[in-house]
């Protein structure tokens, strides 16, 4: 039976954000879905499947960090990686204390959030195993490596 691939689920109400983020995540070789805010990823079936969460911190509703200390009052367990646009140093500390992978500002380059997500309890997919060292060519976004450009190429 061959092994299902490593399921990111990413929740930004930045839908170029949100896009680019799933698919930079296919493109290294994992299962991705994404949703336009909490309660959507929270409603979806997705949840018990998702190997590791990433999730914006400024949305409408729910916060990214409000998620992540539900998903773990209620019991349920996933590494999570906090994204902001407005970074906030206590706010910071206090995820990381809660136990969220890594806390990253925006913009951000595709190796610190693949660093965050090799260092954190993810399985990695069987396409791509990280070194540390830059991704091969083959396998890196075809447009940028930036997630901004990647979010301005995909047009949203």
């Amino acid at each position: 039976m061959a092994k299902s691939k490593p399921l990111i689920s990413v929740v930004d109400d930045d839908e170029s954000m949100r896009e680019a983020l799933r698919g930079l995540m296919k493109s290294l070789g994992y299962t991705a879905e994404a949703f336009a805010s909490a309660e959507e990823f929270l409603s979806s079936r997705q949840v018990p499947l998702t190997s590791c969460l990433i999730a914006d911190v400024q949305m409408p509703g729910m916060t990214g960090f409000e998620l992540h200390r539900h998903l773990m009052a209620s019991g349920t367990t996933i590494p999570t990686i906090l994204i902001t646009a407005y970074p906030d140093e206590r706010m910071r500390e206090r995820a990381l204390e809660d136990g969220v992978v890594c806390y990253l500002s925006k913009p951000f380059n595709e190796s610190d959030l693949l660093g965050c997500i090799h260092s954190s309890p993810v399985p990695k997919p069987i396409a791509y195993r990280w070194t540390g060292l830059p991704l091969p060519p083959e396998i890196r976004p075809r447009r940028s490596t930036s997630l901004a450009a990647l979010a301005r190429a995909s047009g949203a």
